[in-house]
């Protein structure tokens, strides 16, 4: 499959989330087999007003490419500049934010909001398309809520303003992240657009995975909260879907010497003080499944330290040994 001019190797992408998808966690997800990956979103109005937050969250490293940038914000100017100064970090391609459900964005006329405005929603498309010259991509969800499933007039109207790629969420606005996910409607996008569709909603597993490729013909699919504390699963999907069988599942030692290596890049890239506290929620998704793991999420939202990670680490594991 292409993006524009960027051949994608693999079958599952690692989604834009905010406060979680960091370099760290995007290396770590590339080197398991994540087709590319995409940084948390970016506010446009951020950039325009020399955000250094908004500047640090564009930094890029060779380990997670192809990977893209995400933009956010509802001003087709802001947008399409916002696009020309991320260029300095070298994305492989653009891509628009269309879909957070989060009231201060969504709230504020960007995010999902701008489902409402199909118009607008080609106008920041156009600009975008005009002021870069790599592909730019679109996020969106199915609509604002029940009332209002436009996605297929949405991403009609993105893709005839230069959009590259669409990929779709299967729930609206007002859903969040509630079920049911609506794969139907991915089907019926991608069977009207002929830009590459990316099904995005509820693969935890690789036969989920699958089920959502043969049920909705997409092109790829994008996996989100599937992978916190699972990194893996991109290595499962790829392979289940070329050879019909799944790698066994990491060891307890191995599921945590993977938690420990995210962890410690990520106290490199920000400096262990704020690494270890921005780590405390993806140590309590990696130690999900572990024996007496209640009992551990209150200590792991405490570790303030690489030398208390460890003897946790050691913790878990001497629970796991004597179980």
């Amino acid at each position: 499959m292409k993006i524009g001019n960027i051949e994608i190797k693999n079958s599952a992408a690692l989604a834009p989330m905010a406060g979680v998808a960091d370099c760290a966690f995007r290396e770590l997800c590339a080197s398991y087999g994540a087709a590319y990956t995409v940084t948390e979103m970016v506010s446009s109005k951020g950039i325009h007003y020399n955000s250094k937050k908004s500047a640090e969250l564009m930094e890029l490293t060779d380990k997670e490419r192809p990977s893209g940038i995400q933009i956010f914000g509802n001003e087709p100017k802001t947008m399409a500049d916002a696009a020309v100064f991320a260029m300095q970090f070298k994305p492989d391609f653009i891509d628009i934010n269309m879909g957070c459900p989060a009231p201060k964005i969504s709230g504020n006329g960007a995010g999902a909001s701008l489902m409402k405005t199909p118009k607008l929603c080609g106008e920041i498309v156009k600009e975008v398309v005009s002021a870069v010259d790599i592909p730019v991509t679109v996020k969106m969800r199915k609509g604002w809520d029940d009332d209002s499933i436009n996605c297929l007039e949405v991403a009609t109207i993105v893709e005839e303003n230069g959009a590259s790629a669409v990929a779709l969420h299967g729930r609206t606005r007002q859903q969040y992240y509630k079920p049911p996910v609506d794969w139907d409607i991915i089907k019926e996008v991608k069977s009207h657009l002929t830009i590459p569709v990316i099904g995005n909603g509820d693969v935890n597993s690789a036969e989920k995975a699958k089920k959502l490729y043969e049920h909705t013909g997409c092109d790829m699919i994008m996996v989100g909260r599937g992978a916190l504390g699972n990194p893996w699963l991109f290595d499962e999907i790829n392979q289940y879907l070329k050879t019909g069988t799944i790698p066994p599942k990491p060891t307890p030692e191995e599921k945590l010497s993977v938690m420990v290596k995210q962890i410690e890049r990520m106290c490199e890239l920000k400096g262990e003080y704020l690494g270890i506290r921005q780590s405390r929620k993806h140590i309590v998704w990696y130690l999900k499944g572990f024996r007496g793991a209640a009992s551990l999420r209150n200590e792991a939202g405490h570790t303030s330290s690489l030398e208390e990670l460890y003897a946790l680490v050691q913790k878990v594991l001497d629970m796991h040994i004597n179980s």
